[in-house]
């Protein structure tokens, strides 16, 4: 076999080509848009009075029809408020508010604006109909450059169950929703009912029970393994591990890296602003199937998932069938030591909170 050679004046010209590749300079990356930041993200909003000892009755509940809000005043001021408008993608608790009066939970926080304080949704379809993000629910209207264009995709509000005084520190309340798509096709029932907690100081626990029904036919859940919690919290950016604050679940695990997809019975986020260290806690009951993993972020997400069979995998509730998730929700003074989360944890899952 003869052996080839290349010409010198080809072996040069080719070395002269990739020296000049080499050499030229490569054109800058055009830098990313700059993410700008909601009035509630730049400036955080306060909350006007705060809580006193002796007001009665503790808790009240009020009702603006007109602005679709329903606020929750803890001791004389107001704890929460649940938003139910039809032009919100889903119903949602905003804002959560810290005993001093701090905004805890942002309704929109891009580069993730379907991130929307406190709420409880999933990708699902029901037999026969199309696939339906309620999770996304926010980039399902249907004239995508119209703000108040009607969403393909929204959780409404139905209608609100009766109150309940069930101790002087304690009411209850609840209210239906329905999924559906279309603006007409119901996907899913869905029935949530609190229980609110006085807990004096400014702080207060919320035991949640949510019960989502198959009426309309077969639903196929195929939400993926990130995109979904039961429920869903966006913790303002200044209670965020990356303002400071910090993550600590039931098992010692310490921000994203040690409690994100990992099994707790609860998870807590807290940070000290402005002087105050407080912090929300979600507890998972007992009575939720277990274990079960979290998701979680230091940017300020986190939420409990579904059992491992459930959860970032296909399955379908028949109809007729219900799921059910039980919650509490404890927001608290000091960190997690100080805002005594082992201690209202246990007194939860034995009745007693």
């Amino acid at each position: 076999m003869k052996t080839k050679h290349f010409p010198v004046i080809v072996v040069a010209a080719l070395f002269a080509v990739w020296a000049n590749a080499a050499e030229k300079p490569k054109a800058p990356k055009k830098p990313a848009a700059p993410v700008v930041q909601p009035e509630e993200v730049v400036h955080p909003p306060l909350r006007a009075g705060s809580s006193k000892a002796g007001v009665e009755p503790r808790i009240v509940l009020k009702n603006d029809e007109a602005a679709s809000r329903v606020s929750i005043i803890v001791d004389g001021a107001e704890a929460f408020a649940y938003r139910y408008s039809k032009d919100l993608g889903f119903p949602r608790l905003y804002p959560i508010w810290s005993p001093s009066g701090k905004v805890m939970t942002v309704q929109e926080a891009p580069p993730y604006p379907h991130h929307q304080s406190f709420w409880f949704a999933d990708t699902v379809q029901l037999e026969g109909q199309r696939k339906a993000s309620f999770y996304g629910a926010i980039y399902s209207r249907q004239d995508k450059k119209d703000p108040k264009s009607p969403f393909k995709d929204q959780i409404v509000h139905a209608e609100f169950l009766p109150e309940k005084q069930l101790a002087p520190d304690q009411l209850e309340t609840g209210m239906r929703l329905v999924w559906q798509i279309d603006q007409k096709v119901p996907v899913l029932d869905q029935e949530q009912r609190v229980r609110i907690v006085a807990l004096g100081d400014g702080q207060y626990f919320l035991d949640i029970r949510y019960r989502v029904t198959a009426s309309y036919g077969d639903v196929h859940f195929v939400s993926d393994a990130v995109h979904y919690a039961w429920p869903y919290v966006r913790m303002h950016p200044q209670f965020s591990v990356n303002s400071g604050g910090q993550i600590t679940n039931s098992e010692g695990g310490i921000n994203q890296k040690e409690t994100c997809s990992k099994e707790a019975h609860w998870v807590d986020y807290s940070n000290t602003v402005s002087g105050a260290a407080e912090g929300l806690a979600i507890f998972s009951h007992s009575e939720n199937e277990y274990p079960h993993q979290w998701l979680t972020r230091d940017y300020g997400t986190f939420g409990p998932r579904r059992p491992d069979a459930l959860s970032g995998k296909p399955f379908t509730l028949a109809k007729g069938k219900t799921m059910e998730r039980r919650v509490g929700v404890l927001v608290h003074k000091g960190d997690v030591k100080a805002g005594k989360v082992v201690e209202r944890y246990a007194a939860y899952v034995a009745g007693k909170l």
